[in-house]
């Protein structure tokens, strides 16, 4: 069983909703998301989504660019993204960490290396936005001796063939993009999406976890009601361009930045009680 696999059941046992919250590795520094690991672990995150910085993050809205701009200005990388996990691990064995991003630096690095040096570091899990899941098996291959989980993305307009297919082949969770459309987004019509989860866990016994759009607690709450889990990103990587204008980032201004998992995860553990 793997460390998310491990995370998510113990968190379904307890009757908590999983909160995962999404950083870009290297914004605005690798020593600074490191510490801002640590505190979203203090404030409740279950599992980190953490960015691989890339200059052509075509998923993603305005806010989470300029986050990577701001990674990539700095000079990060992946040597920075595996340095974060390492020094993150050096305090916390038991968080999980995913790494998600793009297959162009992946490639780059070659499947293998990339894979290895993820292992190294102490990455539980891979999301690559634009890898379909028919060309993956050449890093599942990798992966799955590893017990490193590779999670997929479904969207709204994901037909039901692909959905059997990535059910297939996907671990730890099932990522529910719960619009159409990029990352930062607003949620729309919680009805539907709340169908779709419905027909999703229909073809899988996997957790599903929903993302985009959620960006305060009322629309964690309300994607919380219908998953297992919620993933915040936008609205915190927002916050988090607000330290990449201060030369002194102390643990109060950390703490400010992430505030809003604090306040999701007191929410959904209330809503849960």
């Amino acid at each position: 069983m793997s460390r998310i696999d491990s995370c998510i059941a113990a968190a379904k046992a307890a009757g908590r909703k999983a909160l995962i919250p999404y950083i870009v590795a290297g914004d605005p520094d690798g020593d600074t998301t490191v510490s801002l690991m640590h505190q979203l672990v203090q404030d409740g995150a279950d599992i980190i989504e953490l960015g691989m910085p890339f200059s052509d993050p075509s998923s993603d809205g305005a806010i989470i660019q300029l986050g990577a701009e701001r990674a990539l200005r700095n000079g990060a990388g992946l040597d920075t993204v595996f340095s974060v996990v390492r020094q993150f691990r050096e305090q916390d064995n038991n968080t999980p960490v995913v790494l998600m991003g793009y297959l162009n630096p992946v490639e780059t690095m070659g499947y293998q290396a990339f894979v290895e040096q993820s292992a190294k570091a102490g990455v539980d899990g891979l999301l690559l936005v634009d890898l379909p899941v028919s060309e993956a098996e050449s890093l599942l291959a990798l992966t799955r001796p590893r017990d490193m989980n590779v999670i997929f993305l479904v969207a709204p307009t994901t037909t039901d063939k692909r959905i059997a297919s990535i059910c297939e082949h996907s671990s730890g969770y099932i990522y529910y993009v719960s619009l159409k459309g990029v990352t930062g987004a607003a949620l729309s019509d919680t009805g539907e999406i709340a169908q779709r989860v419905a027909g999703l866990r229909s073809a899988t016994d996997l957790p599903i976890m929903v993302g985009f759009g959620i960006k305060d607690t009322a629309s964690a709450l309300a994607m919380a009601a219908v998953s297992d889990g919620v993933i915040v990103g936008s609205a915190l990587v927002q916050k988090i361009g607000e330290l990449s204008e201060t030369a002194a980032r102390d643990a109060g201004l950390i703490a400010d930045s992430t505030a809003l998992i604090a306040s999701i995860r007191q929410a959904l553990d209330s809503e849960s009680a």
